[in-house]
């Protein structure tokens, strides 16, 4: 980040033991893609977005949403962002070819709705405009209400009860046809934080059509989406990006990454994939992704890596590296070269005023 761009964004204070690099590459790719992407980490609460310069070096923007997780945008000007009891919708208050500061998107959270703390994980938003969630604490996709802090929808036919448990760790989705429809769990389990028990090989996916379990045998699979005609996720625990193959259910790995991969976007012939540190505790320790990376002579890292789906390399990586160690979700934003969101710890809210029409005459 350059000494100017820190100047003009007050809020951005970083770290000194935050480094965010590309590699050599990343971006000239990002300015003939023409996009920009943005990612979340919980563990510092941190919400980022990733864009060019006029110079043509990164421009790196953040702000505060404490434990942001899932990510979702259903065109360049809105993004969804799910945090710790909240689910914010993002609107751009810039019209189209107008600049803020030299930033062709600027981000306001606009509407939030109170959830409570549901440890919501994916969020997508359907063809008839509905937001639908990942409610992991009642192991159920939901969606958002008026009045209460969330509608239940659908649970996995072997959860026995809506219940505050967080029992099989619900985690994924995808959309199909603009309809929700397939879902990612750690486990089967149906007792209280059941999940802790099975994370080597109890990961499952879901058709939610037809309420049957289409792949078993995981290891904490994250990030499903349905993309050029194939089912991709992420089989966390081993480190590899991959899809399902849909007539025998078996997972076909495509790129192993250096990480505990989480978070999961789509541009052309390409995927970003968000990779975290595995944690020093017992819920990421004991994982196959230990062994990968011993037999690979591998260090893990948290990065964004850009995959090239027609050959499975990995193209070009954001390292990010010091205090943020953990990444949950990856959004890329098509046709947006220099984005900047707003927050609430400067008085910047106050002043960005925007005007929905004109009065009738």
């Amino acid at each position: 980040m350059s000494a100017n761009e820190q100047e003009a964004n007050p809020e951005i204070q970083i770290e000194k033991k935050l480094e965010i690099s590309g590699s050599r590459q990343l971006t000239s790719w990002m300015f003939e893609q023409k996009i920009s992407f943005c990612f979340t980490t919980y563990q510092t609460g941190k919400f980022f977005l990733i864009g060019l310069q006029p110079d043509g070096k990164l421009s790196i923007f953040e702000r505060t949403f404490n434990r942001c997780m899932g990510l979702y945008s259903p065109n360049a000007d809105t993004i969804y962002m799910s945090s710790l009891y909240q689910l914010w919708r993002f609107e751009n208050a810039l019209q189209p070819g107008q600049l803020h500061e030299n930033y062709d998107r600027l981000y306001v959270p606009q509407m939030a709705y109170t959830t409570g703390d549901l440890d919501v994980h994916d969020i997508v938003v359907d063809d008839q405009g509905r937001i639908v969630f990942v409610n992991t604490l009642f192991s159920c996709l939901a969606t958002t209400s008026d009045t209460h802090s969330f509608e239940p929808l659908w649970k996995p036919p072997f959860i026995s009860k809506l219940a505050a448990e967080d029992r099989c760790h619900l985690n994924g989705l995808a959309l199909r046809d603009g309809k929700p429809r397939y879902v990612t769990a750690v486990s089967e389990s149906d007792a209280n934080e059941g999940w802790r028990d099975h994370r080597q090989e109890g990961g499952i996916v879901m058709d939610i059509e037809s309420n049957e379990i289409i792949t078993r045998g995981l290891a904490m699979p994250h990030s499903p989406r349905y993309y050029q005609d194939k089912l991709w996720l992420l089989n966390s625990g081993t480190g590899y990006f991959g899809y399902i193959d849909l007539d025998s259910g078996k997972f076909e790995p495509v790129a192993f990454c250096p990480g505990y991969t989480r978070g999961l976007s789509f541009h052309g012939d390409f995927a970003l994939v968000g990779l975290s540190l595995p944690r020093d505790n017992k819920t990421f320790s004991g994982l196959p992704l230990d062994d990968a990376l011993e037999s690979k002579k591998a260090e893990p890292r948290c990065s964004i890596e850009v995959i090239d789906l027609r050959s499975g390399d990995i193209v070009h990586t954001l390292r990010i590296e010091g205090m943020v160690t953990e990444l949950y979700d990856v959004c890329t934003l098509p046709a947006v070269f220099r984005p900047m969101a707003l927050g609430f710890q400067t008085e910047e809210i106050r002043r960005i005023i925007t005007l929905g029409g004109e009065l009738p005459e």
